[in-house]
């Protein structure tokens, strides 16, 4: 007699649903073929910039885990896309002038040297963020859009950001942030988190010119001047809080030596413990007693995008 329907696929069932509880009870990694990129500055105790180390005076943990550097760049010739965010709110009117004054020597600085694909963005901000130029190495142009800035109120800090890194994050290079500003936001649609996710997933670094900070505290926003700190140490960048004038000048100076002696780190995660958080944490050691200014993580995988 012939056996009935479906009754030899029975002890398969079994077998599959027990490989099924065993494969449930491993820990989630993920081999993931996307390359992760990293832009790092290193200095010494003394804050000066190291630009000779090697790929195995490196090392990367991605959540705690260690990972072979398969990318290694030093003085990278990478193009660097820069967007350079104006802040014109009303109370920049007095000092506007003299912020243009120096970021027109910037972009002379900034052309003089470096990749010849290198290019610049150019937006102001106060109560609306504006796009004044696409990418360009047309000098004339990014000063023609500066000359025609004038001061309003509010200061959409947090929008300027968000918007020049959702543009940031269609191109390929180094992309850096650069704020000019005297304070904090005031009138943006996006908070906090939102502009840094954005930088984030457009692999930006962002640092921030505090122009002519109020020395008493009862004047100063320190909330704002909090957040700008935050976004330079989370990106890799930092704040720079000059005077008007000769200062602003060398902290364009120093921005400038900076990019010009990144190390461009990458690899393919793997093995990477997995959270529900798409956040992965990153940290990067150089040997010795060095500091290593770039981005504390990128947003990647989770535990149930894995089980996909």
């Amino acid at each position: 007699m012939r056996p009935r329907p479906g009754k030899r696929k029975a002890p398969w069932a079994g077998i599959l649903l027990l490989c099924g509880l065993a494969f449930a009870q491993q820990p989630t990694f993920r081999v993931n073929v996307q390359l992760v990129r990293v832009l790092a500055t290193v200095k010494d105790a003394q804050g000066r910039l190291v630009g000779t180390l090697e790929k195995n005076d490196f090392k990367i943990l991605d959540n705690g885990a260690p990972q072979q550097i398969a990318l290694f760049e030093r003085h990278t010739e990478q193009p660097l896309l820069v967007s350079l965010l104006i802040d014109n709110s009303g109370s920049t009117a007095k000092d506007l002038k003299y912020e243009l004054d120096s970021v027109n020597r910037f972009l002379r600085a900034f052309f003089a040297e470096g990749n010849p694909k290198d290019a610049l963005a150019l937006y102001s901000f106060n109560y609306e963020v504006r796009q004044l130029t696409r990418f360009t190495r047309s000098q004339s142009t990014l000063e023609r859009a500066l000359r025609g800035l004038k001061s309003e109120a509010g200061t959409s800090l947090y929008d300027a950001i968000w918007l020049s890194s959702e543009e940031l994050e269609k191109h390929e290079g180094r992309k850096v942030i650069v704020v000019v500003t005297d304070g904090g936001d005031t009138t943006s649609t996006k908070d906090f988190h939102a502009a840094l996710k954005a930088a984030h997933l457009a692999d930006a670094v962002i640092y921030s010119i505090l122009v002519v900070p109020i020395t008493n505290d009862a004047g100063r926003n320190i909330g704002g001047e909090h957040a700008l700190a935050t976004f330079g140490e989370r990106t890799g960048g930092r704040v720079f809080a000059p005077s008007l004038g000769a200062g602003v000048d060398k902290a364009f100076s120093d921005i400038l030596k900076e990019l010009r002696t990144q190390y461009l780190l990458g690899y393919y995660p793997k093995n990477v413990p997995l959270t529900s958080d798409p956040f992965h944490k990153l940290e990067i050691r150089a040997t010795g007693d060095l500091r290593v200014s770039a981005r504390n993580g990128y947003y990647g995988e989770t535990e149930s995008s894995a089980g996909r």
